[in-house]
């Protein structure tokens, strides 16, 4: 067989830039992947932990068509998989279509989230004035993983950390969590029902809490 013959056809035979993309990551779990590895590198199986449903024969399968279509790495050496810079730069592409979902009906937030995903759904759903001016700082303890978000001049800055350093820190799965920045029951209430872990100042999370909202428009 040639090299030529080797190189699969492209799924859109077209020279459109979107049509372009979608042969890079527009199959079925693509984009989550990226979604997974957004803010640090990580193992396969914290990986599939992200994504319920994807079996491993599937996941395995994705990781090595990204890797080749060069939006993921790979270094077997340590067992890792991280983002080139063209998969990071799919952060905008992931925040458009959380965006997008918000008009359209159907969306089920009581279904799984896992933290990448309530992070990058937080990116979203800052409300635009109460941030804007504003500083500080947050902890998200998910067991497994573990995030800093930090507010400064209306923008977040978030990184995942083997253990938060800041004023409060909420722990919880992503939906116990996701409850707490998005429901309507007062963050004391939950962390008194004993729904949400909250260590430091209650009252700092809960002002900070308040700055983000989902506008659904439809």
């Amino acid at each position: 067989m040639t090299k030529q013959a080797r190189i699969p056809r492209p799924r859109y035979d077209e020279g459109c830039l979107a049509a372009h993309a979608l042969n890079l990551i527009g199959d079925r779990w693509a984009l989550l992947v990226v979604r997974e590895l957004m803010f640090a590198p990580k193992r396969f199986q914290m990986i599939r932990a992200g994504l319920p449903g994807i079996s491993a024969s599937v996941l395995t399968g994705r990781l090595a068509q990204l890797a080749r279509n060069g939006v993921v790495d790979h270094d077997e050496r340590l067992g890792v998989y991280s983002l080139t810079d063209a998969g990071r730069g799919l952060l905008p592409v992931l925040e458009a279509l959380c965006r997008w979902a918000l008009m359209v009906p159907g969306h089920d937030p009581s279904r799984f989230i896992s933290p990448s995903a309530l992070m990058i759904s937080m990116r979203v759903s800052l409300i635009p004035e109460p941030g804007r001016g504003r500083e500080a700082k947050a902890g998200f303890d998910f067991g497994d993983e573990a995030f800093e978000m930090r507010l400064t001049e209306g923008r977040l800055q978030t990184s995942l950390v083997t253990r938060p350093e800041a004023p409060f820190i909420l722990s919880g799965n992503g939906n116990v969590q996701a409850k707490a920045v998005y429901g309507t029951t007062p963050l004391a209430e939950l962390v008194a029902r004993g729904e949400v872990g909250v260590e430091g100042d209650v009252s700092a999370a809960q002002e900070f809490l308040c700055l983000f909202r989902l506008e659904r428009q439809s």
